[in-house]
């Protein structure tokens, strides 16, 4: 991607691809689409594909692959165990990262289960920047509990700190001193944090939080789901970075981690994940539940063909032509929404452009979820389906009460080199539409509420007929145009 300016003095995102590939969309009358939201329950993950317009729920296994990633595909090695297709991305863990240890499995929530099973136990503490949804449910299951040590800039929606997932060193220090270092798990640091924005910490906050660890015999371990992201803004935000290599960015946070997990589904652009480290004492430690919950040690639980789009797809992100579109595109679509006094999380940050619910529907109470109220609304007057990052994707406590988020955020993921610059468009203009009209939006309320990750299947109804009232002026507004 390239920012170019155009003679009329606009400055648009220039993609650094061409298309050779293409899969059909398809466009349902909004009748459909009403529809469609309450037959899944006015859950967005529980829409077919077939109704949705534009996918911005996730970009997680729907980034787009490159051709030399396809490519490799078809000389996979299918060997149960000891095939050269592991060795090759065994090899480029090791020249990227400089970790000599590789443990594949499935995906990023399977190493999060993997670790938590390993270094969790009752009582444990886990200090991170902020929670992921899976994270926090794997060490809460074993016993753990998770305590947010994130500077207080990074729960301001709009601000102008461009590290807002920063680990707040003061509190990291108060924490080990009021619990001891024996009851810390590990410190968590997510590259890239997901559910305050895709907000980025930098690498001086890194370093920080390494001296603190070794002071206390801690470890370090990095959720690099969201590196490409965070790498990114590193190189353009961090002054003393400026003139390093995407390559030289990536080394140096590995160099200043114990154990390195991702997912290949956002890092890589493939379905697969896995854990990286050098300790061969922790290595060891970990080997033995791989191919208990995944598959053997040279494949755990991936196709050999995504292995080898890992490889090519982990050295391609080392070129910052490919990982600055997801960045660019967002930024884009931020700026044009702020201009039309749309609510959104600032600075623009890395995985998708955020709305912010929480004042683009500031009538309707925390308990009755703004921000999926907001999601429903978008689907039902666009086809665009983004997701909830409020407060159902949290769970209630022990004792059964709401635990609100933070913040209520409509996250619409941009998967790299996946949409077009007049489909972000589009996305603003029913958008903005939207927050013309946000007063008919209403409140939902749950119908079935399973007890852990409930964003993932539960089911609500709206709280009156306001879904009806909003296809009515939608109609009205744009006649028989879907």
């Amino acid at each position: 991607m390239a920012n170019v300016r155009f003679y009329s003095g606009d400055t648009v995102p220039l993609e650094m691809h061409k298309v050779r590939i293409v899969q059909k969309l398809n466009f349902m009358p909004i009748e459909r689409r009403l529809e469609a939201m309450r037959e899944a329950g006015n859950n967005t993950f529980l829409l077919r594909n077939r109704d949705i317009f534009l996918d911005m729920l996730t970009d997680s296994g729907t980034n787009a692959m490159s051709d030399n990633q396809l490519a490799a595909m078809i000389q996979a090695d299918d060997s149960y165990a000891g095939s050269e297709t592991f060795y090759k991305l065994d090899n480029k863990i090791k020249e990227i990262f400089g970790k000599q240890f590789f443990l594949p499995a499935h995906q990023g929530r399977a190493c999060e289960h993997i670790l938590a099973q390993t270094f969790v136990k009752p009582g444990s503490i886990v200090p991170m920047n902020y929670h992921f949804t899976t994270t926090k449910s794997h060490i809460v299951l074993k016993g753990g509990k998770v305590e947010e040590i994130l500077i207080d800039e990074g729960l301001n929606v709009n601000s102008e700190h461009p590290f807002k997932g920063n680990i707040d060193i003061d509190k990291l220090k108060a924490l080990i001193q009021e619990h001891g270092t024996d009851k810390i798990a590990f410190v968590r640091l997510e590259a890239g944090t997901n559910l305050i924005g895709g907000q980025p910490f930098s690498l001086e906050n890194m370093i920080e939080v390494r001296k603190v660890c070794d002071e206390y015999g801690l470890m370090i371990i990095l959720d690099a789901s969201l590196l490409a992201d965070n790498l990114y803004f590193i190189k353009q935000r961090e002054e003393k970075c400026k003139n390093m290599s995407i390559r030289e960015i990536t080394r140096a946070m590995s160099d200043l981690s114990d154990i390195i997990y991702f997912s290949a589904r956002k890092l890589g652009c493939a379905r697969g994940g896995g854990m990286c480290l050098n300790s061969k004492k922790l290595y060891l430690k970990i080997r033995e539940l791989v191919p208990l919950y995944e598959g053997f040690l040279t494949y755990g639980g991936m196709s050999v063909r995504e292995i080898e789009a890992i490889a090519v797809g982990l050295e391609e992100t080392m070129d910052e032509d490919m990982i600055n579109q997801g960045p660019q595109f967002i930024a884009y679509m931020t700026e044009e929404l702020k201009k039309r006094g749309v609510p959104v999380v600032t600075p623009p940050g890395g995985l998708g452009c955020h709305l912010n619910a929480m004042e683009f529907v500031n009538h309707i109470p925390q308990q009755q979820y703004p921000a999926g109220a907001l999601g429903a609304a978008l689907f039902i007057v666009s086809g665009i389906r983004g997701m909830e990052r409020g407060t159902i994707s949290e769970q209630r406590d022990e004792n059964g009460n709401e635990t609100f988020a933070n913040m209520e955020l409509l996250r619409l993921a941009l998967p790299r080199r996946v949409f077009t610059l007049s489909q972000v468009k589009y996305a603003v203009d029913r958008i903005s539409w939207l927050y013309q009209n946000r007063s008919l939006i209403g409140g939902l309320t749950f119908v079935d509420e399973p007890k852990i990750l409930r964003f993932f299947f539960g089911i609500l109804t709206t709280v009156n007929d306001w879904q009806d009232k909003l296809v009515a002026k939608f109609k009205e507004d744009f006649g028989d145009s879907l």
